[in-house]
């Protein structure tokens, strides 16, 4: 099994995983007004486009996988997996929708409101702009914070076990 396949075979596996997990979230009877405001919420915050961003990652993952396995044919299979993809832009409703049921779920038709209402203002349009940037910078952070916790914390368990005499 490829590396470019096992990608896409684990987050098929994630995403069915995660379907199920929120299962109850979809099991519960949410008024109409709920979750249309939790949709609009999802509308102000999808700054990221993340159909589309799964839909491009989807498209690099599946030529990466096909060329590999017919590379005399290469420029047919890309210009398929663009066809392919023009064909689907623009039909995130679906996920859109289910993403919504969440956080209709979470919170109350109140609390929904303000919510819309932050994200409506100025503000909140800038919170959900640099939110995709924002979210990258603390990966980094948390990368190398994680990383250098790991490192110090390796080294203080061998000192002190060093010094309880184990030669570790």
């Amino acid at each position: 099994m490829t590396t470019s396949f096992k990608s896409i075979v684990a987050a098929a596996t994630l995403a069915v995983a995660l379907t199920f997990a929120a299962a109850p979230s979809f099991a519960q009877e949410i008024a109409p007004e709920q979750l249309a405001m939790a949709r609009k919420y999802v509308d102000l915050t999808n700054k990221a486009q993340i159909f589309e961003a799964i839909g491009a990652m989807t498209a690099q993952q599946t030529s990466e996988l096909l060329v590999k396995q017919n590379p005399g044919i290469e420029t047919v299979i890309n210009d398929t997996i663009g066809k392919v993809l023009e064909s689907r832009r623009g039909k995130g409703g679906d996920l859109y929708d289910q993403i919504a049921r969440v956080y209709a779920v979470l919170y109350t038709p109140e609390e929904l409101q303000q919510i819309v209402a932050f994200y409506e203002s100025p503000v909140g349009q800038k919170v959900a702009d640099n939110a995709q940037a924002a979210n990258q910078d603390v990966q980094k952070i948390m990368q190398i914070y994680t990383h250098n916790f790991g490192t110090e914390f390796v080294r203080e368990v061998k000192s002190q076990l060093k010094a309880a005499g184990y030669n570790v």
